[in-house]
This record gives C-alpha cells, structure tokens and sequence, in this order.
C-alpha cells in the first residue's frame, strides 16, 4: 500500500496542481482579454460618443474655438490614458492630442474609411500601420446638420490593457497557489484518516494470515474505518476462539479414542498370548464389545455434527404425531429402566397431536433427552415427558428426579464433550455429544431448548415445536 495508493494520491495531487496552472493560464488569459477588451472599448466608445454628441458639434457651429476644443481632447486624452484625434469628413486633421508613447496623428488620413469598424465598437491593431504597437480604436462621428462633419478617434495602447490583465492573472495564480497550497491538507487528511488507519488493517490482515490471532488493531474513529477495524477484531478473537476450540475438539476426540483403542489393543494381546485364561475371556470379551460401542457411539454423533457444522443440513420436514414419536423412543429403553427400576410416565395434552418438523431429528433429540434422564436418575425414580400446547407451538418437557447439574455447569452442558463431574462418574460410555447434538437439531428448526435444574431434586429439558409449516 505504501508504493500504490498513498503515491496514486500523491501523483494526482501534483497532477490535479498542473492542470489546476494550466487552465488558469489558458482559460484565465482568454476571460480576462475578453472581460478587459470588451470593458474599455464600453468605456472607450461611451465618452467617444458623449463627447462627439454633446460638444464637438458646437466646433462646427462655431460656438467654441480652438483652443476651448485642444483643452478639451487633452482633458479626454489625461481621463482615458488615450491619444484623441478630431479629423474632418474628408479626413483631415483638426486637433489632436497625443499620449505619450504613441505615433502622432498624420495631416490627412488618406482612404479614410470611418466604416472601417462596421458592426464592432472597436478595431485592434497599428491602425493603417501609423503605430508601432497595437491599439484599440473606436471611432464616434461628429453630427452637425444632421450630417456627419466630422470624426473622432480614440487609440488606447493594447500594453496598458495588457498590463492590466496580467496584473489580474498574477493574483488569480496567487489565488490559485494558495488554494493548491490549502488542498495539501486534504492530503494530510486523507494521509491521517484514511492511509494510516488502512495500513493498520493491513498489517493486522498480514498477522493474521501469518497466525497471530493475538493482533488488536486500534480503534479510535466511529466512521466506516473504525467499523471496519473494529469487525476485523471481531473476527480474529472468533477465529482464536474457534482455533482454541479446534484443539480442544482434536483433543478430546484423540482421547476418546485411543481410550477404547487401547483398552481393546490390551485386552486382545492379553487373550492371543494366553495372559488372560480361557474360562476368563468372557469377561473381558464383554469388555471389549462394550469399548466398540463406545467407538461406534462416538463416531456416530462426531458424523451428526459434521453434518450440523456444514449448515448443508436438509431437514425433511412434515407433519406428524409427537405422542407416536415419544411412545416409540419410551419402549427402546424398557430394558435400561427394568434394570435400574426407572418409571416413565407420560403426560401427554391430547390424544393426538401433529407437529411439523424432521421426525428423525426430532427422534433423535428425545432419545438423548431420555437417556440422559434414565442414565442420572435414582433407582426406582421417575422419569415424566409431558407435552403441552401453547398457542402455534407444542413444548415438550422431559423431567427426572435425578442427581441434577450444579449450577456453575449449566451453561457448559452444551459444550461439545463436556462432562461435569457427577457425568464422569456414571456415565462410562457416554461421548459428551449428546446436548450438543440436541441442541443444534432444535436450531437447525428455529426453536430452542431450556433446562431447569437442581442438585439433588432432578433436570427438566423443555424444548418447542410449531404445529404447522411456517410462513
């Protein structure tokens, strides 16, 4: 970023400087010759006239002499920084004054045109070459008799005009260079507000990419940078978050496995070596089976999981008797109560009710509830599945009077592999997958699952399902 972005901004600011100059000096000398030509002829051919109309005619009329009439022009000549001559009809000279700098008016104009000028108020140039420099000329005719006696000519030197709009042209540039000079701050601006902060982001964008998820990038602004930034941290600590939990997750998978593993690697060397005696191998036989289990329950609910964690979940939604589902999913553990003299008492509202979910999944999660239930509860306990409607939806509750969940570990039951420990201690073949699994089938419906619990009184799991297809 420090070779592109900052130097494409600084290339267009110098650029932006050059074009800003070169306008001015093309556009600006154009206006202003326009602006001051077009002014100075007005001025020019506006006393041309006043004079030519309200006094000159009384030369012709003999009311004024000579000398009143040369006072006069040279008063005009001094006004207007001008050379004024007064030449008759056939183009001879009758008075003149001269500015300083320019020719001197010739006795006769030969070819004398005061049409010359035709539409325009004024001619540029050395006017029939009697000057050595160019002037602008307006020429104003003289009426006396309703005729034209004669004529009277302005000639102003174009290098006063000139000096007048470079004059004009240096404090445009002098205008310019300051605002050019104004606009670096919005350089610094751009430097201090957008640049720096970007390349914070990016440096924080490399350290990630390199694996220091540690990296905080400071945020000080509430605008779209400080957003930004504030995001990217946001993601770099669920990144190490899930990075943590990825090692974990590894750990404990590697644990629950090479447990089995080994206890079934131990128990077969020690029947094929002859360790473990003939009318013994029964025994550990069971054992074995029983660790198989375990690995089969395991890799089992880590396949469930993957499939939640992909979020390519397609659920097979439909319409179908709850009360049929937890009947079903009650009788799979006759044999587990008998053993522990575990009761299961159902409640249900009706006699019939429908909801609309995927009844494998939701299978799936009354099975976990229910052994979980049977598996804490007390011998010769109950265990209650009670449903209930409220309004669109239908809860389900399943009740034990078990050994319950202390309440510092209720908000880690959900956590994939956790065990509290009262779980460790009676639940040898359980793989701690069995709530998260629950609870991400219920997210994956758009519901989600409650527990209540005490220790020593027993847990209650409540969870909804809508009665009909939503939307």
């Amino acid at each position: 970023m420090r070779s592109t972005l900052y130097l494409k901004f600084l290339i267009v600011y110098i650029v932006f400087g050059f074009l800003g100059i070169f306008m001015v000096a093309i556009v600006g000398t154009s206006f202003f010759d326009q602006t001051i030509q077009t002014k100075t002829s007005t001025e020019l051919y506006r006393e041309a006239n006043m004079i030519a109309s309200d006094y000159l005619p009384h030369y012709f009329s003999k009311e004024i002499d000579n000398k009143e009439t040369s006072l006069m022009l040279r008063g005009m000549s001094r006004q207007l920084s001008a050379s004024v001559w007064f030449f008759d009809r056939k183009g001879e000279l009758i008075l003149s004054s001269t500015q300083d700098g320019l020719a001197l008016p010739p006795n006769e104009m030969a070819d004398f045109d005061p049409a010359e000028i035709g539409s325009k108020r004024y001619i540029i140039g050395t006017y029939h070459d009697l000057f050595d420099q160019e002037v602008m000329t307006v020429i104003s005719p003289v009426i006396y008799g309703y005729t034209p006696q004669g004529y009277l000519l302005i000639h102003k030197s174009m290098a006063s005009i000139n000096t007048l709009r470079n004059q004009l042209m240096k404090s445009l540039y002098i205008v310019v260079a300051i605002i050019y000079a104004l606009s670096f701050l919005i350089l610094l601006g751009f430097n201090f507000i957008v640049y720096l902060p970007l390349r914070k982001i990016t440096e924080a964008a490399t350290q990630y990419a390199s694996g220091n998820l540690s990296h905080v990038i400071p945020v000080t602004t509430e605008d779209e940078i400080g957003y930004l930034s504030a995001s990217l941290n946001t993601m770099s600590s669920k990144l190490k978050d899930m990075e943590e939990y990825q090692s974990k997750f590894i750990a404990n998978v590697s644990h629950d496995i090479r447990s089995p593993l080994t206890s079934i690697k131990g128990y077969v060397q020690a029947i094929e070596d002859g360790t473990i005696p003939p009318e013994m191998q029964d025994k550990y036989l069971k054992i074995i089976l029983f660790e198989t289990e375990r690995l089969t329950d395991l890799t089992r609910d880590l396949l469930t999981l993957s499939d939640y964690d992909k979020r390519k979940l397609l659920l097979n939604n439909e319409l179908f008797d709850i009360h049929e589902v937890i009947k079903h999913v009650a009788s799979s553990f006759e044999g587990t109560c008998k053993e522990k003299k575990v009761s299961i008492d159902l409640i249900f509202a009706t006699k019939y009710l429908e909801v609309y979910a995927d009844k494998s999944k939701i299978q799936q999660v009354l099975y976990n509830l229910m052994d979980n239930a049977i598996k804490f509860s007390h011998h010769n306990s109950i265990v209650t599945i009670e449903t209930t409607e409220r309004g669109d939806k239908v809860s389900v509750s399943v009740k034990d009077d078990g050994v319950g969940i202390p309440r510092n570990e209720l908000n880690k039951i959900w956590d994939r592999f956790y065990k509290s420990d009262v779980s460790r201690g009676k639940d040898k073949k359980g793989t701690g997958l069995g709530l998260s699994i629950v609870k991400d089938a219920l997210k994956a419906h758009g519901e989600n699952i409650y527990v209540v619990s005490t220790e020593n009184v027993g847990t209650e799991f409540t969870f909804s399902l809508p009665k009909k297809k939503q939307g």
